[in-house]
């Protein structure tokens, strides 16, 4: 039993330590994205992030899952000067709105051409539970990543992390500071 629980512990560390994470660096600090392949319930990849006939991103990859965690530590890409429009949400919603698909389309275009990788910071207002705001910038994040993927871009080339509400841009307690809060934000890194 003991050998058994040694081998568990063994495995486990070493898979820890053998997965390579990709970072940005991002101020103060370090952020350690997640890239996943979107699965299906037995863990095989899907099509989730496909256009639909009327241009909707169908996905079916959106639990509620955070994506990944802050670290203060780490070694980091440099973030690029390359800067994309925020794409902004309604109150506790993650679809993307029709009038955002071409921002997101000049994105997909630009990491397509280009040897970058897109962070998608996931972002809500205030209103709600920490817990709800990770969960729901974690959707926004996904919601964005399986537009992107759908457009063309390889999975490899999109990261996301939910800040929840953890970094506003605007802290009033009105509609439309709420409503600058409500977005998926881009950092993108160079290679």
């Amino acid at each position: 039993m003991k050998k058994l629980l040694l081998l568990i512990m063994i495995v486990s560390v070493l898979g820890l330590f053998g997965c390579a994470q990709r970072s940005f660096v991002s101020g103060p600090d370090t952020v350690a994205p997640t890239t996943q392949e979107p699965t299906d319930s037995t863990g095989a990849p899907t099509d989730a992030g496909r256009i639909g006939p009327d241009g909707e991103v169908i996905s079916e990859d959106l639990g509620t899952d955070t994506g990944a965690a802050v670290s203060p530590v780490g070694i980091g890409r440099e973030i690029s000067d390359v800067e994309f429009s925020d794409i902004h949400f309604d109150f506790d919603k993650y679809d993307i709105k029709p009038e955002y698909r071409p921002v997101l389309m000049e994105i997909s275009d630009w990491l397509i051409r280009n040897e970058a990788v897109a962070l998608i910071e996931g972002h809500c207002d205030e209103r709600g539970t920490n817990e709800y705001n990770l969960a729901l910038g974690d959707r926004r994040a996904k919601a964005t990543r399986d537009f992107l993927m759908a457009s063309g871009v390889p999975s490899r080339k999109i990261e996301y992390i939910s800040y929840g509400e953890e970094r506003p841009l605007c802290t009033e307690a009105s509609e439309s500071c709420w409503q600058r809060n409500r977005r998926s934000h881009f950092a993108i890194g160079t290679r």
